[in-house]
C-alpha cells in the first residue's frame, strides 16, 4: 500500500540540545527518499521519529492522512531495516523473518506462506532453515529486507542499511534495495552519508546539517544546482573559489576572482539570486573544467595555471592546477599514463559559462566559512596524500 508520509515543523531536542530544529518534509506515495548529511547531522534522529523510537517535542508526523505522532513503534505498520540488521542469532532465518507476524497474531499458515514470499522476493528463497551465523554480510542484509516487508508496512526506513558491508557488495545491495523498494512501490526513506550511495538510489535527496535542511531535491538537481556552498561541497567535488559579482546581464553574469574575470550562465528561478557587487563563492565541478588543446580558437572563461601533481585513479587522472595562491582539480577520463605533465607544465583550461555556479556567502549561516571543506586551498595548507 503506497502512502504519503508528512514531517511538519518537527523538532526533538536530547535534554538542552536540539537534534532537529523544525524540519518539514513531503514524501511522495512509493518515493525512495534519502537523507543524505555527515554524522550528527540529525538525518538518524529524522528516521526514528518517524518510526517511533524518538520523542518528538512539537510537530507532528502522519501516514497519508492519519497523524501517527504519538502512536507507538509497533502501531505505526512501518518496517523498520536497522544499521547492525539486529538478527537474532539464536533462530533461524525463517524465525527471525516471522518474528513480525507472530507478534501480529498471525495465523500459523499464513506466517509460512507469508515468509516463503518474502525470502523469494528477496532472492533467499530456501534460506528458511539456515542459521544466522551461516550467511554472508549480503545474505544477511536480504534477511533483514524480508523481515521488514514481509509485515506488509506502510513504509519501509533503511538506517544506513549498506555501512557494515564491503565496498563491492555495497554496490549491488544498492541496487538490489532499489529494485524491492520499486517493485513493492513502498514509500522508503533511506538513511546514509555516503554521497554516492545516495545518488545512485534516491528519487529524490533531502542533504540535512546542523537538524536542518540545507536543499531537498532530484540527484541531478542537487548536484549539478546546488543552492549553497555546504551543499555543493558535500555533494561530490568542487573546486569553490571566492570572487565578485561585476556585472549581471540577461547573456549572463561577469565574476571576478582569483581565477580572473568568468561569465555564469543566468541564474534558473530556484538558483540565489546575485547582485552586481556581490561576494559569491564559484562553484566549478573538476569534470567541467577541460584543457585547451595548443592552437585551439579562443573559448570562453579561459584559465591559466601550472599543474602540480597529478594523481592517477585508473578511469580517471585528477591533475592540480594552480593558479596563483588557488589550486583547481581537473579530471580526465582514460588517462594514458602519468608519463605527463611535468611538474609546473603550464596549461589553458577552459568552462563552459553553465557550468559556472555562483553561491551566496553567509559567515554566520550554514553557507558560509565553515560549510563543509572545498576543493580548492592554496598550496602551502594542501594535506598530504596518500
Amino acid at each position: 500500500m503506497k502512502v504519503p508520509v508528512t514531517v511538519r515543523d518537527l523538532v526533538v531536542s536530547y535534554g538542552e540540545a536540539p537534534a532537529l530544529g523544525g524540519v518539514s518534509l513531503a514524501i511522495e506515495p512509493g518515493e525512495l527518499f534519502l537523507l543524505l548529511g555527515p554524522s550528527g547531522c540529525g538525518k538518524t534522529t529524522l528516521l526514528r521519529a518517524i518510526a517511533g523510537f524518538a520523542r518528538v517535542q512539537s510537530g507532528a508526523i502522519l501516514f497519508g492522512e492519519e497523524d501517527v505522532t504519538r502512536l507507538p513503534p509497533h502501531r505505526r505498520q512501518a518496517g523498520m531495516v536497522f544499521q547492525s540488521f539486529a538478527l537474532w542469532p539464536h533462530l533461524t532465518v525463517a524465525e527471525n523473518v516471522a518474528f513480525g507476524l507472530r507478534e501480529q497474531g498471525t495465523p500459523r499458515a499464513e506466517i509460512a506462506a507469508r515468509v516463503e514470499e518474502a525470502l523469494g522476493s528477496t532472492q533467499i528463497a530456501g534460506y528458511g532453515p539456515r542459521a544466522i551465523d551461516e550467511l554472508s554480510g549480503g545474505e544477511q542484509q536480504r534477511v533483514a529486507l524480508a523481515r521488514a516487508l514481509v509485515v506488509r508496512p506502510r513504509c519501509l526506513l533503511l538506517d544506513e542499511p549498506l555501512s557494515n558491508l564491503d565496498a563491492k557488495l555495497r554496490r549491488s545491495m544498492r541496487e538490489e534495495i532499489r529494485r524491492i523498494c520499486k517493485s513493492f512501490g513502498l514509500t522508503t526513506i533511506y538513511v546514509t552519508h555516503d554521497q554516492k550511495e545516495a545518488l545512485a538510489v534516491a528519487d529524490r535527496i533531502a542533504v540535512m546539517r546542523a537538524g536542518r535542511l540545507l536543499q531537498v531535491g532530484r540527484p541531478d538537481e542537487l548536484y549539478r544546482r546546488p543552492r549553497s556552498r555546504a551543499v555543493a561541497s558535500f555533494i561530490g567535488e568542487t573546486n569553490l573559489v571566492r570572487g565578485r559579482v561585476t556585472a549581471v546581464g540577461a547573456d549572463g553574469v561577469r565574476v571576478e576572482g582569483a581565477l580572473g574575470a568568468l561569465i555564469a550562465a543566468p541564474g534558473e528561478a530556484e538558483a540565489p539570486p546575485v547582485r552586481e557587487g556581490d561576494e559569491v563563492w564559484i562553484s566549478i565541478r573538476p569534470e567541467c573544467l577541460r584543457r585547451v588543446p595548443p592552437g585551439a580558437a579562443a573559448a570562453p572563461n579561459r584559465i591559466e595555471g601550472a599543474v602540480t601533481e597529478t594523481v592517477y585513479l585508473g578511469e580517471i587522472a585528477e591533475r592540480h592546477v594552480t593558479v596563483g595562491d588557488e589550486r583547481l582539480s581537473l579530471f580526465e577520463l582514460n588517462p594514458a599514463g602519468l608519463a605527463g605533465p611535468h611538474t609546473e607544465e603550464r596549461w589553458v583550461v577552459t568552462v563552459d559559462p553553465e557550468d559556472v555556479r555562483l553561491l551566496p556567502v553567509d559567515p554566520e549561516g550554514p553557507n558560509g566559512e565553515n560549510g563543509g571543506e572545498t576543493r580548492s586551498r592554496k598550496p602551502e595548507r594542501r594535506e598530504a596524500r596518500a
